[in-house]
């Protein structure tokens, strides 16, 4: 501390040591907050192959348990499971050995659906196996064992809906009751043979009686 002219006390100035600078304050770089921890990255745990074949056929069994599957189906099913082509085909090749997997036993319960809960015909019942996923072959196969009925099918069917339309012309019943038949397969001189004899037994009594259709305008 020094005293001036005035007889006031003045701080010395501070001397570096060693010759070095003293850095002004406002040189000095601003603080900077901590920088926050770099996320850490959890590595997806990479399972086994035996692993992932038994959760694939965790998940076949529980699907066939709720109805029957095709080959087709049932190799989806292990595909949304990551299992290589191998695997599936290995598993497919059990399950088939087993039982549990048959396309021609299925094709077979799948005609006698169509048939009996929804009077379909041979088109109709095609196409719902080929949705399934069947080979054309088995397909075949199935529909060949079938007696060549589509005409009396087709006309069950529509007897049991020719009541139902009483209230309409016969020229809009027939439209609409084609409609139906061609939606389950019977196309063509079967739905329309089919239709008309329906009606017209409708019409007359015979075998359903008591049915009349009003005169078309």
């Amino acid at each position: 501390m020094t005293v001036d002219d005035g007889g006031e006390a003045r701080l010395a100035p501070v001397i570096p040591l060693f010759g070095g600078k003293v850095t002004p304050a406002s040189a000095l770089p601003a603080p900077r907050d901590a920088a926050p921890p770099e996320p850490q990255h959890t590595e997806p745990v990479e399972r086994q192959p035996d692993e992932v074949r038994t959760v694939g056929e965790e998940s076949l069994v529980r699907k066939l348990r709720a109805r029957s599957l095709s080959i087709s189906e049932a190799r989806l099913v292990l595909r949304g499971h990551d299992l290589d082509r191998s695997q599936i085909d290995d598993v497919i090749d059990d399950f088939c050995r087993r039982g549990y997997l048959d396309d021609v036993i299925l094709a077979e319960q799948l005609v006698i659906s169509g048939i009996e809960r929804k009077g379909q015909g041979r088109v109709a019942l095609s196409r719902a196996l080929a949705q399934r996923g069947i080979p054309r072959d088995v397909i075949d196969i199935a529909l060949g064992d079938l007696p060549d009925d589509d005409a009396e099918r087709a006309l069950e069917f529509a007897r049991t809906k020719a009541r139902s339309m009483a209230r309409l012309d016969f020229d809009t019943a027939l439209r609409r009751l084609m409609g139906q038949l061609a939606r389950r397969g019977y196309g063509g001189s079967v739905a329309m043979s089919a239709a008309r004899t329906a009606l017209t037994e409708a019409s007359s009594g015979k075998p359903t009686g008591g049915v009349r259709f009003v005169d078309s305008e």
